[in-house]
């Protein structure tokens, strides 16, 4: 379960690669975002101050909202990671509107438990009346939020990929088994299959070299290097296919040198990438 929420989150080493793209995705949107809303909660409280009032409820409510809010990105993390803006099949973007409403209701639930904590060391009442009135309130701020949260997540991780036809340095992919790692070169992986909790990479020298991570999160970080969807269990590299046999019925199978894949008809795109390339 741990080893699952740490692929999840982005924190775990197997669904990198060699790039990292997805650890530096997350620390700068975590970083921009916490910044961009402690500015706007710090206008807030000075918005108060030329009000006339007090700051230190000002403070505590945007410093409680600001807290609670960073403290549950990794909501929307989560989900931007299951299901992208390009996700496939199209309906696991539908995961957003839970996602929103959970985000939303925590991030009310958390700073009112954060006021009411800090009301009572300070030995006076947190005037909360109604929760659900004020998450009705807060939620279409919050939903708003959220779209731009996820957004950014998206806009941050397209600004990482390297632009097309930039110098690159030799291409070159880390296969991570807990403290072991292997670094081999992208032209020598001739295909990843899943294998169970598991993907296994098979090699062009015939090694076959187990990494525990799924292979949806392989697939985000080899697709941009050439590698193609064949079949539900297979990812193959599109630059060492040497043909293509059909087995009837619309599938085919992918030659890779002396590896045989299968290329099932349910990836009809995979067809005419590998044709094309």
């Amino acid at each position: 379960m741990k080893e699952v929420i740490r692929q999840w989150l982005g924190t775990s080493g197997a669904v990198f690669g060699a790039s990292g793209r997805t650890r530096l995705t997350l620390l700068y949107s975590f970083a921009a975002i916490a910044i961009l809303v402690a500015a706007i909660n710090a206008i807030n409280v000075i918005s108060a101050e030329e009000d006339g009032r007090s700051l230190l409820e000002p403070a505590i409510w945007e410093g409680s909202s600001w807290l609670s809010l960073v403290a549950f990105l990794w909501i929307p993390w989560m989900a931007w990671r299951w299901a992208p803006p390009s996700a496939r099949p199209r309906w696991k973007l539908l995961l957003h509107g839970p996602a929103a409403l959970a985000f939303s209701v925590a991030h009310v639930g958390g700073f009112d438990l954060l006021r009411i904590l800090i009301y009572r060391l300070a030995g006076a009442r947190y005037g909360l009346h109604s929760f659900a009135g004020q998450l009705q309130f807060e939620m279409r701020k919050d939903v708003l939020g959220y779209a731009l949260i996820v957004g950014l997540f998206a806009l941050v991780d397209h600004l990482l990929r390297r632009p097309e036809g930039a110098p690159s340095e030799p291409s070159t992919f880390d296969i991570r088994d807990g403290a072991k790692l292997i670094r081999v070169k992208m032209e020598a992986i001739l295909a990843v299959t899943s294998a169970g909790n598991y993907v296994e990479f098979i090699l062009a020298d015939g090694r076959r070299i187990l990494m525990r991570a799924p292979l949806r999160h392989v697939e985000q970080e080899l697709a941009p290097r050439g590698f193609v969807r064949t079949h539900r269990s297979w990812l193959v590299n599109a630059n060492k296919v040497t043909s293509l046999k059909p087995e009837g019925s619309g599938d085919y199978t992918v030659e890779l040198g002396g590896q045989s894949v299968p290329l099932s008809r349910r990836f009809p795109g995979a067809l005419a990438k590998l044709r094309a390339s």
